[in-house]
């Protein structure tokens, strides 16, 4: 096992080019290819589950393995059904027990050919691509958005469109909207109609350049460095003002939290006011992957806190919610939970282990979300530091820019 041992700068000054935002990357591709698009997206992330993508709409294998990558998983089964030709998608070991019938009825619904290869209801999937004559769905509105996400991008592929109807409480509206958004700018007609229902009119994508924005989750790992810091001036380059992104709401956050935002030409400069809150109530259901930068943010920084909406942490690359409250346990602090989809600290403390070793569970948000806590706790370790490739591969090299020591244990 790897093991990566961080000392801390006593001051951090740095300029980082963060990753470009997996999320726009990977929405950017299907609908470049699905508008057979001459100019191939600018500034793509570099991350596995972008890298995946790109090979399985280039390389035109029969079968095609996105590993670990969920986005890939969810967006290729869309597209592969309206793309002529049978392949079959499958994954990792643990991939194949992440649930996929949802989308696989939904797109069986519009009369998509989808057979399950070993267990009903699991990757991996036989798909065999065909001109779809479905027009209408009905879905959870709680449901995956990565799900909804794949239907609509389809959307303008199917003869007569798609008219997508959400029952119930919608929890990703920003990651649905950065979707739509990114539809609109290759010239697909897509509009919510009504607060849960989404028309997307049958008119094939257009070929535009493009350039994918810097990743606000990444972004997110600097502004949690900057706050445990004692001094810290942090840049960030090529964060948009009018972000398409959910998590630039992590900016606001982090403005109670005493680190102020300024935009510049080519980015943000991070500012510490020395602000804190007694306490911080926030519902993460629009932002569930910053929930691991808050928790450890406030556990050190000693806010007592409640986080509302994460109900998505349980099936995401691990048990985010079980793994927090593990990990945290080693460092000291006490974390409730409720209902599964609430975590919570009262400034409850036990004792910390001497050298805690922070498992990742093959969660990359594990690993950034923790490397931070060095600045208050120097003596701990973080295990298969590799995971961060996922969605930001340059993480340990951006730390040591920054002034960090990062030493191989192992």
């Amino acid at each position: 096992m790897m093991l990566y041992k961080l000392i801390p700068p006593s001051v951090v000054t740095a300029t980082i080019q963060l990753p470009a935002s997996k999320s726009i990357s990977n929405r950017a591709l299907i609908i470049n290819a699905l508008g057979k698009g001459i100019y191939p997206p600018e500034n793509l992330s570099d991350c596995d589950d972008t890298q995946v993508m790109i090979k399985a709409l280039t390389e035109g294998k029969e079968t095609i393995d996105i590993m670990a990558a969920g986005t890939a998983m969810r967006f290729l089964t869309a597209y592969l059904s309206v793309t002529p030709g049978e392949r079959t998608i499958t994954g990792t070991a643990r991939m194949q027990q992440r649930p996929i019938q949802i989308l696989v009825n939904a797109l069986r619904e519009l009369g998509a050919e989808i057979e399950y290869v070993h267990n009903e209801g699991y990757p991996p999937l036989c798909i065999k691509g065909a001109e779809l004559k479905g027009n209408e769905i009905t879905l959870k509105g709680n449901v995956s958005s990565q799900y909804i996400s794949a239907l609509l991008m389809i959307g303008p592929a199917l003869k007569d469109g798609l008219t997508l109807h959400l029952s119930g409480e919608i929890i990703s509206r920003p990651y649905i909207n950065l979707t739509l958004q990114l539809m609109q700018d290759f010239g697909a007609k897509a509009a919510w109609t009504s607060p849960n229902s989404i028309s997307v009119a049958p008119q094939l994508y257009q070929s535009i350049p493009f350039k994918v924005e810097s990743d606000w989750s990444a972004a997110s790992y600097w502004y949690q460095i900057a706050a445990l810091s004692p001094k810290a001036e942090i840049e960030l380059l090529g964060l948009f003002h009018n972000s398409y992104q959910g998590d630039s709401r992590g900016a606001e956050v982090f403005s109670r939290l005493g680190i102020t935002t300024e935009f510049t030409s080519q980015g943000v400069k991070l500012k510490k006011t020395g602000k804190a809150p007694e306490r911080l109530e926030e519902d993460f259901v629009d932002i569930p992957d910053l929930a691991q930068t808050f928790v450890v943010t406030c556990a050190l920084l000693n806010i007592p806190f409640r986080f509302t909406g994460l109900q998505s942490l349980k099936i995401k690359e691990t048990d985010r919610i079980a793994a927090l409250r593990a990990e945290l346990k080693k460092l000291g602090y006490v974390i409730e939970e409720e209902n599964d989809s609430i975590l919570m600290w009262n400034g409850e403390r036990c004792e910390p282990e001497e050298t805690p070793v922070i498992e990742t569970y093959e969660d990359h948000r594990m690993a950034m979300a923790f490397a931070p806590a060095i600045i208050r706790h120097p003596n701990l370790l973080i295990a298969d530091p590799q995971v961060v490739t996922k969605s930001y591969p340059g993480y340990w090299e951006d730390l040591k820019q920054a002034g960090f020591q990062v030493i191989n244990e192992g």
